[in-house]
């Protein structure tokens, strides 16, 4: 059996990044290990001397998880180059990346953490996690839409997922969705004639926007935190 364990597993665990950025980190040579450019899918152990962009990395001592009722403008990404990325909005004091994304042009509830299992857990999509979301469009609409949005709509070669949809008002609905495709409900709209001018995130799984207001974080509650390993398996201290 090889010894130590994958370089993006390794800077998953304790908090650096996802294992998608740390691949990505490493293709772009921005990470060393003991001084020599790493490459994705080596193994790596605590001993070695790892830097990211020139910085050891270091385990965080405490896990952090965050809810952040993100504004529009603001990009769920870590990179620091995006001027606009939500890691300097945060401006938290350890080093912690969002739970998958919700796009420039959206609002409503995005997860933050150092925990790089609670990430992991999250993102297997046959976990089919639900998201919901308050969405307007720019015209009213009828019955006819709201059946096809829930029963799926053909987008980027696919269909999506029938899911539960709820109409607000005469442009206005909710809808819970079970994937994640890129600016899915956008797209599901766009589809069948219609523009997306507000989209709201207000819910991930049991996970409630409620209360928050824009631009403001909080901290997980012990409550919600159980809640949310349970729903990924996970096993609670």
């Amino acid at each position: 059996m090889a010894e130590g364990i994958r370089l993006n597993k390794y800077l998953s665990d304790i908090g650096v990044c996802s294992r998608r950025a740390a691949d990505r980190l490493a293709q772009e040579g921005r990470i060393t290990v003991n001084g020599t450019a790493a490459e994705p899918g080596m193994r790596v152990t605590p001993q070695d001397v790892i830097l990211v962009d020139g910085k050891p990395v270091r385990k965080e001592e405490r896990k952090v998880y965050l809810a952040l009722n993100k504004p529009r403008g603001i990009v769920c990404t870590a990179e620091k180059r995006e001027k606009n990325n939500i890691i300097d909005y945060l401006n938290y004091p350890l080093r912690v990346y969002p739970v998958g994304r919700l796009d420039k042009d959206s609002e409503g509830l995005i997860l933050l953490t150092n925990d790089g299992a609670i990430v992991n857990g999250m993102m297997r999509a046959r976990n089919r996690h639900e998201k919901e979301y308050q969405v307007k469009v720019d015209r009213a609409f009828d019955r006819e839409f709201i059946e096809q949005m829930a029963r799926g709509v053909p987008i980027l070669d696919t269909v999506t997922r029938p899911c539960r949809v709820k109409r607000t008002g005469s442009d206005t609905f909710t809808i819970i969705l079970t994937q994640g495709l890129n600016r899915q409900i956008r797209r599901m709209c766009e589809a069948l004639g219609y523009r997306v001018v507000r989209l709201k995130r207000v819910r991930i799984m049991n996970i409630r926007l409620d209360g928050l207001a824009r631009g403001a974080w909080r901290e997980l509650t012990a409550e919600e935190l159980r809640a949310l390993k349970a729903q990924i398996g996970e096993k609670t201290e």
